[in-house]
């Protein structure tokens, strides 16, 4: 079983920048990632432009530099990448952990689907991407759903419902429009969400009010058939023909992960319970890093400021071992 000074679970930026953290108090952690670096970044859709500007996705004091002040998805996996061999991260793809349990003598097994470790400190910095939520209706289960949304070019000349009023479903609805896909946009709300970005909502009421996308407001999908959609509007209910649905209504963490690890979290919030100086958990020497820690409320950490989780973290540690 091979020993390390500490493991990040998640190569992601925040799992990064902890690494980084790591480093400069004299640890050489190990990153372990069931994908590639920046999983979650490489499954964003292909033409992805971030919400925010580059300067504050960067990590490690390595310089993200972009002609536009707002970096797409190709931009940020070639950034992080860089950061990655600049700052010589030690990172284990493709690799999934299958637990991490604090055994008696305090150190942590970290398994893997390819071997064992033990480590005094474990960092997770999973995000929530994997775990999409689910509608819970009739149908959901069939081929033609989707949770993740990639490019519109396949869905040319098809009947598309996008369900969720926020950015990804906004962002996948124009795109699909672009594409020729004849688009219904499926919203519970009554008005656009706040959080929409505002150089993006223009462009979508108009492609609304021109019949490229159809809006349905305080509306909620109840059943999805092989050929068709059926959704409630004002206690009407409607049928729509129907060849793919994109279901883009948020994530959630691994809840099932955090108790297998004993990290207690509030039910009805989904955060987890931790000491938010140092990012320790209840579990004494288990850190969490990035969004995890924000629950069930994605809209609340994002890389601009789970990136700092990494340095609260290793000044934790370097106090404790100072202590020692």
């Amino acid at each position: 079983m091979a020993f390390e000074d500490a493991i990040i679970i998640g190569g992601g930026p925040c799992g990064m920048q902890a690494a980084i953290s790591l480093q400069e108090i004299g640890k050489s952690p190990l990153i372990i990632e069931k994908g590639n670096i920046v999983n979650a970044i490489y499954h964003y859709p292909t033409h992805q432009t971030f919400f925010s500007t580059s300067e504050k996705l960067e990590i490690g004091d390595v310089a993200f530099i972009t002609q536009n002040r707002k970096p797409v998805r190709l931009q940020a996996l070639t950034y992080y990448r860089e950061v990655a061999k600049r700052k010589e991260l030690r990172v284990n793809t493709f690799e999934r952990v299958l637990s991490a349990v604090k055994r008696e003598d305090g150190l942590f097994k970290v398994t893997t689907e390819k071997g064992e470790y033990e480590t005094p400190y474990v960092i997770l910095a999973t995000g929530y991407y994997d775990q999409p939520n689910m509608l819970g209706i009739p149908g959901e289960e069939l081929d033609k759903v989707y949770h993740y949304f990639k490019e519109g070019h396949p869905y040319y000349n098809q009947d598309v419902v996008v369900i969720g009023g926020k950015n990804s479903s906004i962002d996948a609805a124009m795109e699909l429009a672009m594409a020729g896909a004849r688009v219904t946009v499926i919203y519970r709300g009554s008005v656009y969400s706040s959080s929409i970005k505002p150089w993006i909502l223009p462009e979508f009421e108009s492609l609304v009010r021109h019949g490229k996308i159809k809006m349905e407001f305080n509306a909620q999908v109840q059943e999805i058939k092989p050929e068709s959609v059926i959704y409630v509007q004002e206690g009407k209910s409607f049928e729509i023909k129907n060849d793919f649905v994109f279901a883009m209504i948020g994530y959630h963490p691994d809840f099932n992960f955090l108790r297998e690890c004993g990290i207690q979290y509030d039910e009805e919030s989904g955060k987890p319970v931790i000491d938010v100086e140092t990012m320790e958990t209840n579990v004494e020497n288990l850190y969490i890093a990035g969004v995890i820690a924000a629950g069930r409320n994605a809209n609340e950490i994002f890389i601009e400021n789970g990136r700092f989780h990494g340095g609260q973290i290793a000044r934790s540690i370097a106090e404790k071992e100072q202590k020692q």
